[in-house]
């Protein structure tokens, strides 16, 4: 039995399909079957069933995927407590970011740790809040930037910026040219929003919950992406709600879009740096952490005081 075998495994019960789990594994379909198959008869059980082209795992090979992922990531803590014995700017940084987040900072960053810490290249994902905390907790990834709140047990986490909501218009819209709009006044609207699953929407639904009270408003349409529910405000359709760096970090739009932002209070949130506690690379986390504050993002109110907690 060895790692890569194991690695193989959680990469097919990832993917329940053997040809996308060669493909995230990056090698052959053959290559993947043949390992997973030994793996098998030194087991003496049979981890994986082939059900109409799906790859379901067994009721033991559940089981033994979950040892799997476990021996997975002690394995790469001790590759993480080497190297933190040498330097722990050097070698990739496993960052997640959420949808909402990912597209606005990372232009900015990118460039400034390209400078700051040039031996740290950045592996990158986008997923939702739910899914970037499963994957830190399994040891995927080495950080994420998600909103707060967020169940931090095991977890450090250090406040980055925060950022108010603002209300995106379509031309032509009444509101356009005013100072504010209250949050109440959304309920009267055609509101575009993400689709479940998102934690920004939740957060919007949060500040004006009868946005989607079918006796109150029209069940608001939804996109799969800011951008396309952008698309689809220019279009006339209605009105969104956009995290403010979402508008002030574009700098490849011709011509920024009709926007007013809400009465205050105005509904905000708080992006942070969340990581394992046991993660030995500190200077790595301090050097991810300055490269934010440092990246000159527009829109946000960055929190340079704040300590991990």
């Amino acid at each position: 039995m060895t790692l890569t075998q194991l690695r193989y495994l959680v990469n097919l019960d990832k993917e329940r399909h053997f040809s996308r789990a060669a493909e995230r594994s990056f090698v052959s379909q053959p290559t993947l079957s043949v390992a997973l198959k030994k793996l098998e008869t030194e087991l003496g059980v049979t981890l994986f069933e082939r059900i109409r082209g799906e790859a379901r795992p067994t009721p033991v090979g559940e089981r033994i995927v979950a040892q799997a992922r476990h021996v997975l990531a002690q394995a790469r803590h001790l590759e993480e407590l080497a190297g933190a014995g040498r330097d722990e700017r050097a070698g990739p940084l496993r960052i997640g970011a959420i949808y909402t987040v990912g597209p606005y900072l990372l232009p900015a960053l990118v460039p400034v740790l390209v400078e700051q810490a040039p031996q740290m290249p950045l592996v990158i994902e986008e997923n939702f809040t739910a899914q970037l905390l499963e994957q830190l907790a399994t040891n995927d990834l080495d950080v994420v930037i998600v909103a707060l709140p967020v169940d931090t047990h095991g977890l450090s986490a250090w406040a980055l910026y925060d950022e108010e909501f603002v209300i995106l218009l379509p031309p032509h819209h009444p509101w356009i040219g005013r100072p504010a709009v209250p949050a109440r006044s959304l309920a009267g609207e055609s509101l575009l929003l993400l689709g479940p699953g998102h934690c920004f929407r939740d957060q919007v639904i949060e500040a004006c919950p009868k946005c989607i009270d079918p006796d109150t408003a029209t069940h608001p349409h939804t996109g799969s992406s800011l951008e396309t529910i952008r698309y689809m405000v220019a279009s006339g359709l209605g009105v969104t709600v956009l995290p403010r760096s979402s508008i002030e970090n574009q700098p490849h739009a011709s011509s920024p879009p009709p926007w007013v932002p809400f009465t205050p209070p105005a509904p905000h949130r708080r992006i942070a740096m969340v990581w394992r506690s046991t993660f030995p690379r500190r200077a790595a986390i301090q050097a991810l952490h300055d490269g934010i504050l440092a990246c000159g993002m527009a829109g946000v109110a960055f929190l340079p005081q704040e300590k991990p907690t």
